[in-house]
């Protein structure tokens, strides 16, 4: 019976452990929870609960090198999109709630 309880919780433990390896949404392994200036989430932008103010979220789209930033809207996904300016061309741009800024 000692043996079986062993064997068992052996189990368990592998399974547990390869499900937490299994949570890396990112090929590189390497997604940030926070876009940074170094960094980016490759699957941006991300839909989620996005808590940047309109004024938040436009101070975030300058700094990533966007002019005349305007049409700022919040999307039904939780992403904030936007027209601006960079290198002299109109673009579409998105900010989500990770600090992702892409252009679309």
């Amino acid at each position: 019976m000692k043996n079986r309880t062993i064997i068992a919780a052996a189990l368990m433990s592998a399974v547990a452990t390869a499900s937490l390896a299994q949570t890396t949404p990112s090929p590189q392994g390497n997604t940030p929870a926070i876009a940074t200036p170094d960094s980016q989430n490759p699957t941006a932008p991300v839909a989620g609960a996005n808590s940047f103010t309109e004024a938040q979220a436009k101070k975030r789209i300058e700094e990533a090198g966007y002019t005349d930033v305007s049409g700022l809207k919040l999307d039904d996904k939780g992403v904030w999109q936007a027209i601006a300016m960079k290198d002299g061309k109109s673009v579409s741009v998105a900010l989500d709630y990770q600090g992702n800024v892409t252009a679309q």
